[in-house]
C-alpha cells in the first residue's frame, strides 16, 4: 500500500474527504517526526511504541576488502509494534498454517486406507 492508498482508505473509513484525510496523515507524519527528533516516545496502546535509539560508535569490517571501518554513533528512529498489531498480523498466518496442517494430513489418511485394503 502506497501513501495514496492509504489515504484513501483512511478517508473511506473515517467519512473524511481524501483532502482532509491527506493533510491528517501529514499532521501525524510530523508530530511523530518531531516528537522523535526531540527524543520523544510516543506510545500508542494496542498499535505500537515510536521512539529514538542510541548506537554507539564502534568499529566495522568492509567485507569486500577486509579494511576496518569507523562507524560513528547515531540516532535510529524504531517502531515496536504493540500487542494488538502483532495478534491482527499472526491471524492470517494462523489460518495459513491450520489449512496447510489439514491438506497434509488428509492426503496421508488415504494412503494408509489404501494400504490397508
Amino acid at each position: 500500500m502506497n501513501k495514496e492508498q492509504l489515504i484513501a482508505k483512511m478517508a473511506e473509513k473515517s467519512g473524511l474527504k481524501k483532502t482532509e484525510a491527506a493533510k491528517a496523515l501529514a499532521a501525524f507524519q510530523e508530530s511523530v517526526t518531531e516528537s522523535v527528533t526531540a527524543g520523544e516516545k510516543i506510545q500508542l496502546i494496542g498499535f505500537g511504541t515510536f521512539s529514538v535509539r542510541e548506537r554507539a560508535a564502534r568499529t566495522a569490517r568492509n567485507p569486500r576488502t577486509g579494511e576496518s571501518i569507523k562507524v560513528e554513533a547515531s540516532k535510529q528512529p524504531i517502531f515496536k509494534a504493540g500487542a494488538k498489531l502483532r495478534a491482527a498480523a499472526n491471524v492470517e498466518k494462523k489460518t495459513k498454517k491450520a489449512a496447510k496442517s489439514t491438506a497434509k494430513k488428509a492426503p496421508a489418511k488415504k494412503a494408509a486406507a489404501k494400504g490397508k485394503k
